[in-house]
This record gives C-alpha cells, sequence and structure tokens, in this order.
C-alpha cells in the first residue's frame, strides 16, 4: 500500500476544514490531524471497512482544535469543544443537522478507550487512527513503506512536546476531563516512546 493509493477527498467541507485547521493549528498538531486521516483511511483499507470518507476527513482534520487557545473551553473537555466547532462548521458547510451531529460524535468518540466499528465506523477509525499517531499503539498494522511516505510528507515536528503541553494544561484546567485522565495514566510517557519519533 502507497500513499497514493488513499483515497483523500477533495470536497468543499473538506478543503474548508483543512483550511480552518490550517488558520488556528500549529504544523505540528495540523500534520498530526491529517495523519489520523490517512492511518485511519490506511487500516479500512487494509481491513475491508466501508466509511464515509468526507465525514471522516473533516472530523479528523478537525478532531484536535479543542486544544488550540481560541477554540479551548475552561467548561468542557478538549474533544467536547471540537465536536461544538465541527457542528457549528458542519452548518457552515451546508450538511444537514444528522451529519453535524455525526461530525460531533466521531470527535468526542477519539478519546473513548474503544468505538465499536458496528456503531460507529468513523469513530472506530478516528479513535484507532489518533492511538497510533500519537502513542504508537497499533502500528504494526501499518505497512513500513507506507509509515515513512506519510512521515515523509506531514513531518511529526514539534508533535511530542506540543501534544505533551497541551494536554498537561488541560489537566491543570480541567481535572475530571479525559485529558485529565490520559495524564494520569502515563500518557507523556506513552507519547515520548511512539515508535513513529525513533
Amino acid at each position: 500500500m502507497r500513499l497514493d493509493d488513499l483515497l483523500i477527498p477533495d470536497t468543499p467541507a473538506c478543503r474548508g476544514a483543512l483550511e480552518v485547521a490550517t488558520m488556528y493549528e500549529t504544523p505540528s498538531l495540523l500534520n498530526h490531524s491529517v495523519r489520523s486521516y490517512l492511518w485511519a483511511a490506511a487500516h479500512a483499507r487494509r481491513n475491508g471497512i466501508v466509511f464515509d470518507a468526507e465525514l471522516l476527513y473533516v472530523s479528523a482534520v478537525l478532531h484536535d482544535i479543542g486544544l488550540v487557545a481560541e477554540f479551548d473551553s475552561r467548561t468542557v473537555p478538549f474533544e467536547e469543544a471540537g465536536g461544538h466547532v465541527a457542528w457549528v462548521f458542519g452548518a457552515g458547510a451546508g450538511w444537514p443537522p444528522e451529519r453535524r451531529v455525526r461530525a460531533s460524535e466521531i470527535i468526542v468518540r477519539h478519546m473513548w478507550p474503544e468505538v465499536p466499528i458496528e456503531q460507529d465506523p468513523e469513530g472506530h477509525l478516528l479513535e484507532l487512527a489518533t492511538g497510533i499517531d500519537i502513542s504508537g499503539r497499533g502500528l504494526d498494522g501499518i505497512p513500513a513503506g507506507l509509515r515513512g511516505e506519510v512521515l515523509e510528507r506531514y513531518p511529526r515536528l514539534d508533535l511530542v512536546k506540543e501534544f505533551t503541553a497541551c494536554f498537561r494544561e488541560q489537566a491543570a484546567h480541567k481535572p475530571g476531563s479525559s485529558a485529565a485522565l490520559s495524564v494520569a495514566g502515563g500518557v507523556a510517557d506513552r507519547i515520548a516512546r511512539n515508535p513513529l519519533d525513533a
């Protein structure tokens, strides 16, 4: 499998989501978001999982938007804040309410320990893909050649430092949040040991 084998949808909503993420996210966080889509699409292709490419791409590109200062909420976890941004974005893109809700659900669920594929294939794929990109969990399911291509085009830059700092800040302000649970569970060590950074 090669990078060119993966479907990167080219729709107004996808282009718009990428423009939003490019405007507000750091290059490290932006590349993480795009890589998350690519790992998800690769896993789906290898395992015959049917998914909505536009919906997954928009959700992947916006899934960490709640970590940036402009959209960070001091009252709800970052994934819920990101879900609200996705709902608003979907309204602006002309999506029907059901599709906006789906994008919001996918983003919220990426922080679940596991998302059942039969319940939410896009949520399942994004949860799995973000695990690959942040901690390396499930990386063995991605062919080595594809890993190299993706990392060359979308390098990790300062992701380890930035993401760890973001999660620690979230934990400090929202001690009951999923980010706080991740920090308490040793996410910083798992990020630091990710084979993608070797």
